[in-house]
């Protein structure tokens, strides 16, 4: 099983980026799809996920309005963009595969961006 993030990197404040998660050894349509960061001396926070049946999607309050989670199953890939960035955005941004109906649970191994001021 693999997942790969990517489309990170270092943007100024108001910019957008696009990451990235493709998805590899994995029955990827049954699997729900989040977005997490981790800033420097932060814990890990979840800020969107994607459901894998019914695509619902759900947003942490520090994103909602700006983030967008979107899937495609034909790829195998799930996207996060990313708009109005702001320097707390700056963080090392994971991609998990949760599967619904036990503990198969998958990380990639993270994409950075940096929001200048």
């Amino acid at each position: 099983v693999q997942l790969v993030e990517s489309g990170g990197g270092l943007v100024q404040v108001g910019g957008s980026l696009r990451l990235s998660c493709a998805a590899s050894g994995i029955a990827f349509d049954d699997y729900a799809i989040g977005w997490f960061r981790q800033a420097p001396g932060k814990e890990r926070e979840g800020i969107a996920c994607i459901g894998s049946s019914d695509g619902v999607k759900y947003y942490g309050d520090s994103v909602k309005g700006r983030f967008t989670i979107s899937r495609d199953n034909a790829k195998n890939t799930v996207y996060l963009q990313m708009n109005s960035l702001k320097p707390e955005d700056t963080a090392v941004y994971y991609c998990n595969a949760r599967y619904p109906y036990d503990t198969r649970d998958y990380w990639g191994k993270g994409t950075t961006v940096t929001v200048s001021s």
